[in-house]
């Protein structure tokens, strides 16, 4: 039991070293008895104060650039793909027409590979960091090989008031395989599985498996950690993603996956006196791999609505398109008639 101690020790450290950076990633995987094989990430954005957040559909042939000057990464979108932009000014996740789909939550240990000045690595924003991945790669096997042969650095702007930007990511595709990135003492670090079903926050990945671990050892049908820190809504998530049926229908299969989601969600209005880390869910998604819809829902929103991908022109030469949620509140179902064409976001360099 002496662990204990230390868990909770771990949570006060957590709690006080910076304000407001929760977000949760949950995959949905339908076994072999399923009619359907069904891929789904749900993730949930928790922030302070409300993030403003558009929807744009990209076509393949764009030409885009990592950084606006330097050594930089190049490159013509090969894939459309759907992202979520915060501040229309950087992508907090998307997913792109063969099903891969990428989500970047805040870690706040991240310490990033950054450029020396006598290099000449080129470096990646992270406004365009989940662009680059899902404009070029299909598969989870051709992001580690590209990982595994290319070095490049990351830089990042502050937002919020000053926010400094700490991410680590996690990538999915549409056989199920997930890889997640953390950048650990300014090293990127990858895990590879298809049982990697889930991915909160801090501490990095390998720290928080052991946290998991001793719950899981305790049972979750006596007793789940019930506090809205980052391990424990990875153990609840956790948890019940593999207490949950999956070899049910489609519809089925998203309501485990939303009603989980909803589940490790944090309150509005929510707020704990002296510990300013804890924040309120914004708005939730759901990625889905297979038929290409991207369901999203503000919390404060009566109902969700989703972008069918695959009933989109997202061949070379066609526009990009905009969805302003500026007003949200008559959004419901599919909103593909609601996209307007768009000259595209302007990156926070």
């Amino acid at each position: 039991m002496k662990i204990l101690p230390i868990i909770a020790a771990a949570a006060i450290t957590l709690g006080a070293a910076h304000p407001a950076e929760a977000c949760s990633r949950v995959v949905f995987l339908s076994d072999s008895a399923a009619k359907e094989n069904i891929v789904m990430v749900g993730r949930t954005l928790d922030w302070r104060t409300p993030i403003p957040t558009n929807i744009y559909v990209y076509p393949a042939g764009i030409t885009k650039q990592s950084m606006p000057q330097g050594p930089m990464l190049r490159w013509t979108s090969k894939y459309g793909s759907v992202v979520s932009v915060g501040y229309d000014g950087g992508i907090t996740e998307g997913m792109n027409n063969q099903g891969l789909i990428m989500n970047s939550l805040f870690c706040k240990t991240a310490i990033y590979r950054e450029a020396k000045a006598d290099e000449d690595v080129p470096v990646v924003s992270l406004s365009m960091i989940v662009s680059y991945f899902l404009d070029n790669f299909q598969t989870v096997d051709e992001v580690d090989t590209w990982l595994k042969n290319n070095d490049f650095a990351i830089a990042g702007e502050t937002f919020d008031g000053g926010t400094v930007s700490l991410l680590h990511f996690g990538i999915t595709d549409r056989m199920g395989e997930t890889l997640l990135m953390e950048y650990v003492d300014g090293r990127l670090t990858t895990h590879r599985g298809r049982d990697l079903l889930v991915m909160t926050n801090d501490p990095n990945y390998t720290d928080m498996m052991a946290i998991n671990k001793y719950w899981t050892n305790i049972g979750g049908t006596h007793m789940l950690p019930g506090t809205v820190t980052s391990p424990d809504r990875f153990v609840r998530a956790d948890f019940f993603i593999n207490h949950v049926p999956h070899d049910v229908d489609y519809n089925t299969a998203r309501a485990e996956l939303a009603s989980i989601m909803a589940y490790i969600s944090v309150p509005m209005g929510y707020e704990l006196p002296g510990s300013p880390n804890v924040s309120p869910t914004q708005w939730r998604s759901i990625s889905d791999a297979g038929r290409l819809r991207y369901y999203f829902k503000f919390t404060d929103s009566l109902s969700d609505f989703y972008v069918d991908l695959g009933k989109l022109m997202l061949t070379p030469g066609a526009p990009i398109l905009k969805l302003d949620t500026t007003d949200y509140s008559d959004f419901h179902g599919c909103i593909n008639h609601e996209l307007k064409k768009s000259s595209g976001f302007k990156p926070m360099w």
